[in-house]
């Protein structure tokens, strides 16, 4: 177990090592897009997806069982904003570990269904899957800077900008999504335009699931002075 000047470091240690295994997961879905449409070998990064969620299952239950056997006096002074918010980072790190189950299954339904790829409506999966890319690149950064910012018992940081970011973007995800199963419904047999709907849906659980993400990070945040992540009105 950590000791009580490093617990929160030794989580933040943790956290960016499971961020950068997230990110290299729902990163991959653009390229596995881009070689089904070609007629490539996808297999190999639909095997990939599936290895690097259970190598993020793995480090999400380390990192949880870190958090939950610790007391105060394990984490130490420094830690306190941790301990304040025990029950809260549990549930957060379930939840964004949830990103990487749902890409597994996208790559697991793409290879079963194999949709058909000269339509709008498949180019419209290939718009999500580069916005929710860049979304995780976005999100990474909000959460290690605000895991960082509980590790101590004072320091601040402002997070709106990122947020309102990923909010930005998963609105537009959403609209894609309505315009994909708008679109397969009104140009597509009843069998294809199904298989859009699921995959534009669970594309879009994604960007929502960022979304909610970041609705937990403003709830722990918001009994923090210091992590400033909505704009005061009288700024805007």
């Amino acid at each position: 177990m950590a000791g009580k000047s490093d617990f929160g470091q030794e989580l933040e240690t943790q956290t960016d090592a499971y961020l950068d295994t997230l990110k290299d997961c729902l990163g991959l879905l653009p390229q596995l897009l881009e070689e089904y449409e070609a007629g490539e070998d996808f297999e190999a990064t639909v095997e990939r997806i599936g290895e690097l969620e259970s190598e993020g299952d793995t480090m999400i239950r380390s990192i949880i069982s870190s958090i939950t056997n610790s007391d105060p006096e394990d984490m130490g002074l420094l830690n306190t904003r941790i301990n304040y918010n025990q029950s809260g980072l549990i549930e957060f790190y379930k939840q964004v570990d949830s990103l990487a189950n749902v890409t597994e299954r996208i790559a697991d339904e793409i290879a079963m269904m194999q949709p058909p790829t000269d339509t709008e409506c498949y180019q419209g999966l290939r718009e999500m899957a580069e916005h929710v890319a860049d979304m995780t690149e976005t999100l990474e950064e909000v959460v290690e800077r605000f895991v960082h910012g509980l590790g101590t018992t004072s320091g601040s940081d402002r997070l709106y900008d990122e947020i309102k970011a990923i909010r930005d973007m998963e609105s537009r995800c959403d609209s894609i999504k309505n315009d994909v199963i708008a679109t397969a419904f009104a140009d597509e047999e009843t069998a294809e335009a199904l298989m859009y709907r699921e995959l534009a849906i669970l594309f879009d659980d994604l960007a929502n699931t960022m979304e909610d993400v970041t609705d937990q990070i403003i709830v722990i945040a918001s009994d923090e002075p210091g992590l400033i992540t909505e704009v005061d009105p009288s700024e805007e």
